[in-house]
């Protein structure tokens, strides 16, 4: 029998061809230069040529660059606008000065001079894509395209309508976008409160929501290339114990069903080990029985991502500098294994702020899209992790 190898899709109408297994940078996060290395090596060897850099953090893209030496022209960079690494995290901007200065660090530290996709970080709201599309951060991302510094501008959103304005605007030539089964079923508001309504969970899990669908189909018409993240839904759609449909998928599963909808050409994996990367390339080489995902739907109760960490970041920045989203991974992954793995335990006692320095100010729950319970977590944190250096 004949091995399968990887398949590569066009991104959009763009002349590139990316695999359709990606790479998030989540999993380059916390790893030395060696270890990124070797996440490297195995995309090259495994055909992964596509790679997603939102982080800012300055100790990932050195590593990164480090890494991509004598290799650069064999992946495609998907790098990020808008993305500043201050007081020791991540934080958004729309501050020009800010922006440009964040994106010649990104150049510099990767060791490149071009990137092929310049992505507009994080537009959630009509307001913010009018600010940046009718302002400098967009003529920025103009003259860099003018000048070959990016081959194409992109646009990262979990709002269908306003990515759906952004596509329909002619701006942009790829969406970055989350797509899962879940996702799908949610409205789209700038209201998070609606994300979670109850009547919008009684249909069949397959009645797409209409803004989803509309946004996936005028992609695909328009040659807007949709490049997926959060397709295991920060990894709870994987668990059946945080998974918000009461059962689990499989990696196969998730990413089958993203690369099935209109546009979709790369799903980001975002694996922080070897071993999880290598468990998302398994697609590759999966069944037809193994990818289908249309049994286990239809075993699914009504669902609600409500209360449910995504690990996205957007409750940063933290005025303790606490590293939320990694706080409460931890926390979650010692709940679904009913005590506290050890390299759990080490890998939380390596953070350099921990829960017990929380001051419950609530700033991060304000700007949480899921209104997750981060001051109720933070407690339980330390709870399970104590408050001991």
């Amino acid at each position: 029998m004949e091995e399968k190898e990887m398949d590569y899709r066009r991104l959009g109408n763009t002349t590139l061809e990316v695999s359709e297994i990606g790479m998030g940078c989540e999993g380059f996060v916390d790893k030395n230069e060696k270890q990124i290395a070797g996440l490297v090596d195995l995309m090259e060897r495994e055909g992964v040529n596509y790679l997603d850099l939102y982080t800012p953090n300055p100790q990932v893209r050195s590593g990164l660059g480090k890494a991509l030496r004598g290799r650069r022209e064999r992946f495609l960079l998907q790098a990020h606008l808008c993305t500043i690494w201050k007081n020791g995290q991540y934080e958004r901007t729309r501050n020009i000065q800010e922006v440009k200065a964040g994106f010649e660090d990104l150049l510099l530290r990767l060791e490149t001079d071009h990137v092929e996709i310049g992505m507009v970080h994080y537009v959630d709201t009509m307001e913010d894509w009018q600010a940046v599309s009718e302002g400098v951060v967009m003529e920025y991302a103009r003259d860099l395209r003018e000048r070959g510094v990016i081959q194409c501008i992109g646009l990262s959103s979990h709002n269908p309508v306003v990515a759906l304005e952004a596509v329909k605007s002619g701006l942009i030539q790829v969406l970055m976008f989350s797509v899962n089964p879940c996702y799908d079923l949610q409205p789209a508001s700038e209201n998070c409160e609606e994300l979670w309504d109850e009547k919008n969970y009684q249909g069949q899990l397959l009645n797409m929501d209409a803004d989803r669908q509309e946004l996936y189909e005028t992609c695909s018409r328009l040659g807007v290339g949709i490049t997926v993240m959060k397709a295991f839904g920060g990894g709870d759609l994987l668990n059946e114990q945080l998974s918000p449909a009461g059962k689990s998928l499989t990696p196969c599963q998730c990413i089958h069903y993203a690369l099935t909808r209109p546009a979709v050409a790369t799903v980001l994996s975002g694996a922080r080990t070897e071993q999880e990367l290598q468990e998302s390339l398994a697609y590759v080489t999966a069944s037809e029985e193994d990818r289908d995902f249309a049994k286990a739907f239809a075993g699914f109760p009504r669902m609600s991502w409500k209360g449910h960490c995504m690990y996205c970041g957007h409750c940063a920045p933290c005025p303790k500098e606490i590293d939320v989203a990694a706080v409460t991974k931890f926390l979650n992954l010692s709940k679904a294994q009913g005590s506290v793995p050890e390299t759990v335990r080490e890998h939380y006692q390596l953070l350099a702020h921990k829960a017990d320095e929380c001051v419950e100010c609530g700033a991060c729950e304000k700007r949480c899209p899921f209104e997750v319970a981060v001051i109720e977590n933070m407690r339980q944190a330390r709870e399970v992790f104590g408050t001991g250096r």
